[in-house]
């Protein structure tokens, strides 16, 4: 199981100052947050992509391979990487590139995005979002795994005897995972790899991702993969802590009250109770968290939103010590429990490789025995 933190960027103003950080500020900010997520013996950091203020992260592998120069153990990763408006030989050579720099500690989630301006600024049609996501991909694939490609489709130009450079590293592309919080098209692309599904349950009731999920998991197992308890989830999270539950609400009710997204809204007393944001002690983080297994089996990745709303720097990398001292160990502990034989590990690179040389191995094999 990996435990990590995910950021999206955002500039905002903190409601109870009335400061606004600079793009630098944030910036920074979020670098610090993944070395210190490191520190605390966390095992992912991912960044989102936008384009688009009041979010800076433009060019997720310029700042995670800022990260990886100074850190060791860290997975890195994007929360989105967008799959509909990227051109998917610039994804191919950018990630393994950023493969080579931090020896393997990288994974990447594919998205479509939620902002609709985005696509006409890189010459796309948002009413072409998953026509989009499955032809992007489908070439990105081949791309990471064929070292000479012909391809022809609808929204780019066709390649000719193309080689994306660099290889990946060993020879095995990136981990992949599809990230949605509501196309059950995204799913079925996800359980048509054997890639990972990363549902972003920040915001709606679990009913609604539970049917995410089974669906990716029938069709992972329809497709070979392995039975649906080895289909491969991650799941999102959103938490504010304090030593006792009262400290946390009232530090953080402006914050939500106030927060771009769900800000003027519900109450942060509904929100909790409909949604997996946790607002409260270490104890009770721990509590919730676990049950998202009772809601939706045993997963691979869980990741945290801690930095969001105007919470100033200080503040989150607070979070993160309670995170990383108090809660993930906790939950190391709990999720390894009764945890099902067969279900996989969170995929690392080092696992990929091993697998693919078992996979070659079983190859020569059996085409020994066929002659």
């Amino acid at each position: 199981m990996q435990f990590g933190i995910f950021s999206v960027g955002d500039v905002t103003q903190d409601p109870t100052t009335g400061r606004v950080p600079s793009e630098h500020e944030r910036i920074k900010a979020m670098t610090a947050l993944a070395l210190k997520a490191e520190e605390v013996g966390l095992d992912v950091f991912a960044t989102g992509e936008h384009h688009n203020p009041p979010f800076v992260p433009s060019s997720p592998t310029t700042m995670l391979g800022w990260i990886a120069a100074r850190t060791e153990r860290l997975i890195l990763s994007t929360s989105t990487t967008l799959i509909t408006t990227n051109d998917p030989v610039k994804i191919a050579e950018d990630f393994a590139m950023l493969q080579h720099l931090a020896d393997g500690r990288v994974d990447v989630m594919m998205g479509r995005g939620n902002t609709g301006p985005v696509y006409p600024w890189f010459g796309q049609d948002i009413r072409q979002g998953i026509p989009l996501a499955v032809e992007n991909y489908a070439l990105l694939h081949r791309l990471w795994r064929e070292d000479v490609v012909d391809w022809e489709g609808r929204f780019r130009t066709p390649l000719q005897g193309f080689t994306s450079a660099p290889r990946p590293l060993d020879g095995v592309p990136p981990f992949v995972w599809h990230g949605s919080i509501r196309s059950p098209e995204i799913a079925e692309q996800a359980a048509y790899y054997g890639d990972g599904f990363f549902a972003n349950n920040i915001f709606w009731p679990k009913e609604h991702f539970q049917r995410l999920i089974e669906l990716y998991r029938t069709r992972y197992a329809h497709y070979g993969h392995g039975t649906p308890e080895q289909a491969v989830v991650g799941l999102g999270g959103q938490v504010f802590m304090r030593k006792n539950s009262q400290e946390a609400v009232r530090e953080f009710r402006p914050y939500f009250d106030n927060a771009p997204v769900y800000g003027h809204g519900p109450s942060l007393e509904d929100f909790t109770e409909q949604t997996p944001l946790t607002v409260g002690s270490p104890q009770e983080v721990i509590d919730k968290t676990l049950t998202f297994r009772e809601s939706f089996g045993d997963y691979q990745r869980q990741l945290f939103l801690l930095d969001h709303a105007g919470l100033p720097l200080k503040t989150v990398l607070e979070q993160l010590d309670l995170l990383g001292e108090e809660v993930v160990p906790v939950l190391r502990e709990e999720f390894a429990k009764n945890r099902l034989a067969d279900v996989p590990e969170a995929p690392t690179h080092a696992a990929l490789v091993a697998a693919a040389a078992a996979g070659k191995s079983e190859k020569s094999e059996k085409e020994e025995v066929s002659k």
